[in-house]
Formats: structure tokens, sequence, C-alpha cells
């Protein structure tokens, strides 16, 4: 078999929450970052209907063949689901390709891993189509959402994929729509800090989301005006006699994290935040996901009690939680705040924000 030669790689960034944990699935808006931490797609079309897939960092290697039915072979089969995502778009492959996935993004530790990856695998797929598309990052994130959500009937939200897509600093509303923001001030140094405690980020996820959504429906059927979009935190202690404690806690701990994204989003937008502030926020929100959602563990409670002992303005645990990352912002010392979480027991790298997703390469192999 001959190779063809032209060859392209495609790297995209990994993820953090800042603010708005278990926000985005409920329509709620989020602020989030793109990470110095990328994966990154390397691939080169073939002449025959092949697709070989090299995962060297999890010692797996993954065969398409274009001419079958793509069955999904298990529950998130994403390079096959990307596949039939994009088939039913219009996309078409007249051959396969051969390529090698790399990354650096801690795997299932609530850093995007799986987003990022899918993200990676369109925006490859595009343009390695018969169309040879360059996705715009709305629609790459839209694509992806489908291939990682829908196809398989998850419970996540779409902060992932547009957080992926588009790099950067991001604010995104979702209610009445879907619209991006970029947020241009300048954030200076996070320290990552990954626990290494295995979580199950699906379980974690429709858990949280079911029990918010039970109450959201309930209220509803009490009050038609209800909205956890416009509910005041005042207001709904008017809900109280309709709710169980733990229930009420929980829609409490909702409007709560919503209004500290909101003040966040603010201070972000402004040109010269305050980066003391932005910290405590950070603080208050780890409050409320610790204390009230219950997804924090006694390690990473660990890691953020000893990042803010090194320096850091602030600390949170990211993603769904029940393992997984946290992370600090340490604008004066990052170096200090990473042996310190090292010391206790995590893996730890300085990150800052970085683009979205992108072609880096394009040459002619030798």
């Amino acid at each position: 078999m001959t190779e063809l030669k032209n060859e392209i790689r495609i790297s995209t960034p990994g993820r953090v929450c800042l603010f708005g944990e278990h926000q985005d699935y409920l329509h709620l808006p989020v602020v989030a970052a793109a990470i110095s931490l990328r994966i990154s797609i390397t691939g080169k079309k073939r002449n025959d209907r092949l697709i070989h897939i090299d995962l060297p960092n999890i010692s797996r290697i993954e065969i398409i063949d274009l001419d079958e039915p793509i069955i999904y072979a298990e529950q998130r089969d994403y390079f096959k689901s990307a596949l039939n995502v994009l088939s039913r778009k219009g996309f078409t492959f007249s051959g396969g390709f051969n390529c090698v996935v790399e990354g650096k993004i801690p795997i299932n530790a609530g850093t995007s891993s799986s987003s990022a990856l899918i993200v990676t695998w369109i925006n490859f797929l595009t343009r390695m189509s018969d169309q040879s598309v360059i996705l715009h990052p709305e629609q790459l994130a839209q694509y992806a959402y489908e291939a990682e959500v829908l196809e398989f009937s998850e419970p996540g939200g779409m902060m992932d994929h547009f957080t992926t897509s588009f790099g950067g600093i991001i604010s995104i509303d979702f209610f009445p729509e879907i619209s991006v923001h970029r947020i241009v001030s300048p954030l200076k140094s996070f320290v990552l800090g990954n626990s290494n405690e295995q979580k199950d980020t699906k379980i974690i996820l429709a858990n949280v989301k079911n029990r918010i959504i039970e109450i959201d429906a309930k209220l509803k059927k009490i009050d038609r005006d209800f909205s956890l979009f416009n509910a005041d935190i005042d207001g709904i202690s008017g809900y109280r006699k309709y709710l169980p404690e733990v229930q009420f806690r929980l829609l409490n701990g909702t409007i709560e994290n919503r209004d500290i994204t909101r003040t966040a989003r603010a201070e972000l937008n402004k040109t010269d935040p305050d980066h003391k502030k932005i910290g405590e926020l950070l603080n208050q929100h780890q409050k409320v996901l610790k204390e009230i959602l219950g997804i924090s563990t006694p390690k990473i409670d660990g890691l953020i009690e000893a990042a803010i002992n090194a320096g850091a303005y602030g600390a949170k645990i990211n993603g769904s939680g029940g393992g997984g990352c946290m992370f600090a912002y340490a604008p004066e010392d990052p170096g200090k705040v990473k042996k310190t979480i090292e010391a206790a027991g995590g893996e730890a790298f300085i990150i800052q924000s970085d683009e979205g997703s992108r072609e880096e390469i394009w040459r002619e192999s030798e």
C-alpha cells in the first residue's frame, strides 16, 4: 500500500471551569478557560478505505473500515460517533488515513480530555473529508456536543465543547439562546492539581443534574413563572415549605453559584479586574460545591488548602467532581503553589489560558 504524503496536525486545549460548575446543563451562565495542556491528532491520507488510529498514551490501536457499517462497539465510542454525526451532516470520505493521537491533558480528571479529543477529531475529520471544510468554532462545538453527549444520551452540557473550540477565557449564556463572549481581561497563572482519584463523571453529573431538575419541575408545578434563571436568592425562601431541607439547600446552592458566576463575569470584564476578588469568588464557589453539592473529596480539599496556604488567591475543584482535578489562581508565585500541591500528594501543572482548536502543522512528509 502507498500512503499519500500530505500530513496535518490539529490540536485542542483542555479546559477549567472558572465559574458555573454544574450550571451549563441547567442553561445557566458559565465562565471557562481553555488551558495550555493540549491533545493533538497528526495524520495523513491513505489510498484505501481504512482509518488507522494509534493511541500511544493508552497503548491502544483502533481500526475503522469505511466500507463497513459504523456500529458502536462500546458506550462512548467517540471515533465512530463523530464519523456518524458528520455523515448525517453530509460529509464524505473517499479514502482512509493514518493518525496518531497524543495528549498532555489529564484523562478522566475534569479537564475536558474527552471533549477536547472529540473536538480535535472532528476538526481533523472535516479538513480531511472530501469537502475539506474548516469549521467555525461554534459549529465545531455543536458537532462535538452531538457526537459526545446526544449520540450516547449523556447528561453533560455544552461548556466543554465551546471552551475547547473557541479557546481563551469565555463566558457562555444558554438562555434565551446560546451566546459566547470572549473575556479579554488578562488573568495570570493558574496551577492545576490532579488528585489522581478516579471518578465516574456520568454518574456524578446525572446525580446532581437529576436532583436539581426534579426541584425545578416541582416548583414549576406550584408556580409556572418559576425559573432558575430569574429566581432571586432572597425570594426563594417562599418555596421552602414545598421542599425537603436537602432539596431547598440544593436550590439555594444552585442560585448562589449562578450569582457568583454573574459577579465574577462582571469583574472579569473590567479593564483592570481585582485579582484577589476573583480568588475570593473561586473560594465562595468551592464552598458551595463542597458543602451543598457534595462533589469535593478530602484529598482535593487538602490540595486546595495547601494551595491557599502557599499564596494562591483562590482555588476550587474542577469538573463534575468526585475526584480528578482542582486548580488554584496563583498570580504571585505559581512555582511555590505547584511544589506545595505536589508535596500534598497531587500532580501539578502551571497553566495559562490558551488558544482554541487549531491546525498546527502542514508539511510534506519526506
